[in-house]
Order: C-alpha cells, then sequence, then structure tokens
C-alpha cells in the first residue's frame, strides 16, 4: 500500500503521487477525467496547527477510529451555545479522524473556534476543509478534524471532487492519512471521502459515488484502503451503485443513525478484501444515553448520531506487514 509524502519520506513512487495531486483535480463525475488544477503551487487547505510540532504518539496505541458526524447545521447559533459545543468536543475527542459535514460559514473561522474548544483539554486536534473555504462563495462545506497524537495528514492530497455538471449539491472532499506509532514502513496508510448526500437527490448521487470512489482508489497512487464516510441519505440496503461495489461493505447495519432513531443515513464504507486493518468493531454514539440528555437537548446537538469503525495502526492488521510502494510490480 501507498506510504504517504512526508518530510525524510520521499520516494519516486510518492514523488508520482504528488505531482498528481498537486497538478491535477478530479472532475467530469459522467467520466471522471482530469484537468491541470487552477493555480498550481496553490497552498491546500491550511489551518492554524499546520506547522505546529507533532506531539508524542499515546504508548500502547493499536488501534485508531474513524467517525462521521453530520453537526447539522453547525454554525455561529449553535456555536455559541456552551452546553452544546461541550458535548460536541467531548463527542470529537473520542475518535482519531473524523469527518464532519454541514459546516454554515464562509471561512475557516467557525471552524477555528471549534477547534480550540476540543483542544482545550490539552489535546492536538486539527483540520482540513477544502482549499476553496474563505477564497470562493462557499457558505456550507464539510472537513477532516483529526488528533495529530494518532494520525498525521498528507495536505497535498485535500481536494474536492470537482463537478461541473452540477449532479452534486455538495462535493466530496478528499484526503488521506498515515496512522502514527508503527515505523512508516508498517503504518496503516488509508484515503477518506467524505460525502453529504442531497435527501432530496439521494438516488442519483449514490449512484455517482461508486464512480467517485473507483476513481480516488485508481487515481495511480496505489492506495487501495479507500473508506467512504459521511452522511448518505440512506441506509445499507439502498445504497444504489455504490452499495454495488464488488466487496465494499458498511460498518453499521440496522441501527438508526438518527438523533430521533427513525433512519440509518450515516455510515462508513470500505472494501472488505483491501482493509483487512478494520477490526470489526464500529458502533453509533447516542447522544441521549451519552449526556443523559431529552430528545430535544440531544436534537439541538445534531439530528444526527455520530457513527465509527476501529482500525488497526499497522498496514495489513498486524505489526511486521511490511507495505509495498505503489511502483512495486505486485501491486
Amino acid at each position: 500500500m501507498l506510504r504517504l509524502w512526508f518530510a525524510g519520506l520521499l520516494t519516486a513512487a510518492v514523488i508520482g503521487g504528488w505531482y498528481f495531486f498537486t497538478h491535477y483535480d478530479i472532475q467530469g463525475i459522467e467520466s471522471l477525467t482530469f484537468k491541470p488544477r487552477a493555480g498550481q503551487g496553490s497552498d491546500p487547505a491550511q489551518s492554524p496547527q499546520q506547522d505546529a510540532e507533532q506531539p508524542p504518539v499515546p504508548q500502547g496505541k493499536n488501534t485508531i477510529r474513524v467517525a462521521t458526524v453530520n453537526l447539522g447545521p453547525f454554525d455561529q447559533q449553535k456555536l455559541d451555545k456552551r452546553q452544546v459545543v461541550d458535548r460536541l468536543a467531548q463527542v470529537i475527542r473520542r475518535f482519531d479522524v473524523v469527518a464532519v459535514q454541514d459546516i454554515r460559514a464562509r471561512d475557516q473561522g467557525l471552524l477555528v473556534q471549534f477547534v480550540e474548544e476540543v483542544n482545550a483539554e490539552d489535546r492536538h486536534y486539527d483540520f482540513a476543509t477544502p482549499p476553496s473555504v474563505g477564497r470562493d462563495s462557499v457558505e456550507q462545506y464539510g472537513a477532516f478534524l483529526f488528533d495529530r497524537a494518532a494520525v498525521a495528514i498528507d495536505r497535498s492530497t485535500v481536494y474536492p471532487v470537482e463537478d461541473p455538471a452540477g449532479r452534486f449539491r455538495r462535493e466530496p472532499l478528499v484526503a488521506s492519512f498515515l496512522a502514527r506509532g508503527p515505523n512508516t514502513r508498517e503504518a496503516f496508510t488509508f484515503t477518506l471521502i467524505n460525502v453529504h448526500v442531497d435527501p432530496s437527490r439521494a438516488t442519483e448521487e449514490l449512484d455517482l459515488l461508486d464512480d467517485v470512489f473507483r476513481a480516488v482508489r485508481d487515481d495511480g497512487r496505489g492506495e487501495d484502503d479507500v473508506i467512504l464516510l459521511g452522511d448518505l441519505g440512506a441506509d445499507d440496503r439502498h445504497l444504489g451503485q455504490l452499495g454495488e461495489l464488488p466487496s465494499v461493505t458498511w460498518a453499521i447495519s440496522d441501527v438508526p443513525s438518527t438523533t430521533r432513531g427513525t433512519r440509518l443515513v450515516d455510515n462508513v464504507l470500505f472494501d472488505r478484501r483491501a482493509t483487512a486493518e478494520f477490526t470489526g468493531r464500529s458502533g453509533v454514539v447516542d447522544l441521549i444515553r451519552e449526556f443523559d440528555l431529552s430528545m430535544r437537548e440531544a436534537v439541538e446537538i445534531s439530528d444526527h448520531l455520530p457513527v465509527w469503525a476501529e482500525f488497526s495502526v499497522y498496514e495489513g492488521g498486524q505489526a511486521g506487514h511490511v507495505a509495498s510502494d505503489a511502483a512495486d510490480p505486485a501491486r
């Protein structure tokens, strides 16, 4: 599997992957063709923590938990509610990487304030957003929040899947990570696709997401651990062409992910053959039980519940398994 591009770890295969992501955008959902990026060399999604020193990795940590949370909607009004923010911060701290959806803001300011709350208890979370946030007329977006003590991000791989035909209301957001702890040749590397399906056209968008999954997996970087997660607008039995991808499985089945307990719409999907790092553990966080809330109080936090899946920090799910580079003919 792919070794991410980090300082001091440049290899020929990874340089090729870096060139790909800094020079091309995935675009044209019908054919998923590529075009050069506008403004090559421009800084990808920045954050105040980006150049901070790496925190120490907790000893004995052998797994990471990857989650998705629709914050819906997360705006200044919600940020001003102290109890709501405190509880959301507690939820985020339970996970190592979180794909969040439905941030309502024109720039990163709202997210910066929230991550400061998450880090109030001497934590080391950071975030990545689409590069367009704060530059274009963006008013709603998704992001990745991640614990820098547990994972490292390759910021050259943070990009939205562009859709010039306008068939996605919200473009999926892609980013690649490496689990910290093991040596880099043994560490689990993976690519996340953060999605937020429009409920009014869920069927159409789900039938496009299989193309997105394949395009990200087959982008030439050699990374087969692709994890698609977010608000899918449908349960595991109604995923359309996305659910028909060979070997693709989902972490949650037959458990509601809406706060009112009516539907399963949030999930974590991956190729069960490729991603042997999945430990088999996953779940849905019940906000009402977690914080002893009324339904009204829980919905005030979000009308969606956090959904998560657990993965080994080791490539292949066990220590001593050395990953192949993207250029390895066996791949």
